[in-house]
C-alpha cells in the first residue's frame, strides 16, 4: 500500500471537523514548504509596516506617547463611556 493511499484510508474515517484539521495542517506544511519566511517573525505584512511608519512619525513629531492607563482610559471612552470614577 502507498503512503497516498494510507493517507486516503485514514483520512475517510475520521470526522469533517478532524478532516478540517488535517487539512489545514496540510495547508500549513505547503506554504512552509513554498515559502519558509510566511512564517518567521522577520516577514512584516503592510498592516504591520504601516504602523511602524504611524508610531515613527508620532515619536519624531516628540507628541507623547499614551501609556497603559491613558491607553485604558481612551479604550473605555471609545466604547461608549468612561467607567472608571477615580477622576
Amino acid at each position: 500500500m502507498s503512503v497516498e493511499q494510507e493517507l486516503l484510508e485514514k483520512w475517510r474515517v475520521l470526522s469533517p471537523d478532524k478532516q478540517q484539521q488535517v487539512m489545514e495542517f496540510v495547508e500549513f506544511l505547503h506554504l512552509k514548504t513554498l515559502d519558509p519566511s510566511v512564517l518567521t517573525r522577520t516577514h512584516k505584512t503592510n498592516v504591520g509596516e504601516r504602523l511602524r511608519q504611524i508610531r515613527a512619525k508620532i515619536v519624531a513629531s516628540a507628541e507623547p506617547l499614551l501609556n497603559q492607563q491613558e491607553i485604558e482610559k481612551e479604550m473605555a471612552n471609545r466604547r461608549g463611556g468612561l467607567q472608571d470614577t477615580d477622576e
